[in-house]
């Protein structure tokens, strides 16, 4: 997909490069013929229009880089179409060199006040028109290049953010959040908002014996094997990963942008994990003689979210009671299942009232006075 910010630098630089381009507006024909003559025995490109219509016209269908505008003409004058220009977005920034024999200073202040970048008297003398056009065209060419830094810096800015923010998150909701533009500190701001999140925990089941038989060698790379199947499903549902601790992930979902439907994306994300993982927890039984799987704690409520950490080192977290509940649930939950606590069931009752391969049950959890009832799904691998 194309960039707007990378494809406007491209056609700044492009348009550096090209020769530059004169719309000479003059309903004699002689004069913009002269003009065009002179213009072009200095390397440019001059065009003509013979009224302000046309003049318009062309202006808006190709943008040139430099006007030289006839006052005296039949229907629009040269005043009308300066203000025209000028007031027009699409061309508002051209330079516009106003051509008049009328010397009375009414007539320079209708042109200021038209938006007249310069003038030039009849009858045009060569030097003076070359001087001001060539001066014109540094300027131009000065904002053209300025422009380019501008976007340039803008492209840096836009990809050190994208680079930063998609260490968390999946990049079409980086994407999303670059349009909407959210800005560095509003993505990660310290450990002082709070928000309703829902959170989903995933562990790797019977890792620990698996790691006492394998070599070494193999140990991380079947843990980065591990994590990109959970990452990315998380990255399928824009869910926010906060965390990768020894055999276990932490996700987010309604952090760090607003998802309404958040608790049914944190069970999609479940689901999908626990499929995606199934063909490499089947490779690995074969491979090693030892079975593993995936379990899935979920829950939501509201959390402290932001950067927690020291002055050299900082980590953007999720913090509060849902967070203890859904990896208390993740520690309890077997192979292939998901349990689901009663702040998420709340959001996800109505898609979980006939789920097959599923049921309630109460548990105890540490911290808690009271049994929590919590909804159990059996995800079976396809």
């Amino acid at each position: 997909m194309n960039d707007p910010a990378r494809t406007a630098a491209g056609d700044v630089r492009l348009a550096s490069q090209s020769p530059y381009r004169v719309l000479i507006v003059d309903d004699d024909p002689d004069m913009s013929a002269y003009l065009a003559l002179l213009l072009k025995k200095e390397g440019m490109a001059p065009e003509v229009a013979h009224d302000g219509e046309s003049a318009i016209t062309r202006a808006l269908t190709s943008l040139p880089d430099l006007i030289l505008l006839d006052v005296m003409m039949p229907g629009m004058s040269g005043f009308d179409v300066c203000r025209a220009l000028k007031s027009d977005p699409e061309t508002a920034l051209l330079p516009v060199v106003l051509i008049t024999a009328l010397e009375d200073r009414e007539s320079r202040v209708r042109g200021i006040e038209a938006g007249a970048d310069d003038f030039l008297s009849k009858p045009v003398n060569r030097e003076e028109l070359l001087a001001r056009v060539k001066t014109l065209r540094r300027l131009h060419e000065t904002r053209k290049e300025l422009a380019n830094r501008r976007l340039a810096a803008e492209i840096a800015r836009e990809d050190a953010l994208l680079a930063a923010i998609s260490r968390y998150i999946s990049p079409r909701l980086a994407n999303r959040m670059l349009r909407q533009n959210v800005d560095n500190s509003g993505v990660f701001p310290t450990l002082r908002d709070r928000a309703k999140v829902v959170v989903l925990f995933a562990d790797l089941r019977g890792f620990t014996r698996l790691s006492e038989t394998v070599p070494v060698s193999k140990i991380v790379p079947m843990l980065n094997e591990f994590f990109t199947e959970l990452t990315a499903a998380a990255h399928e549902n824009e869910g926010t990963v906060f965390s990768m601790a020894g055999d276990s992930l932490l996700v987010g979902f309604n952090v760090p942008i607003t998802q309404p439907d958040a608790a049914e994306r944190a069970l999609d994300t479940g689901r999908s994990m626990i499929r995606r993982f199934a063909p490499v927890a089947l490779r690995w039984r074969a491979e090693h003689g030892l079975s593993v799987g995936i379990g899935i704690g979920i829950e939501a409520g509201e959390v402290v979210v932001g950067n927690v950490g020291s002055p050299t080192f900082m980590s953007y977290t999720i913090i509060g009671d849902a967070v203890n509940v859904a990896a208390r649930l993740m520690q309890m939950a077997a192979p292939g299942e998901i349990l689901i606590g009663p702040g998420a069931f709340l959001s996800l009752k109505g898609l979980l009232g006939g789920a097959a391969e599923s049921d309630r049950r109460e548990v105890s959890l540490r911290g808690k006075a009271e049994p929590v009832e919590v909804f159990a799904i059996r995800v079976p691998p396809q």
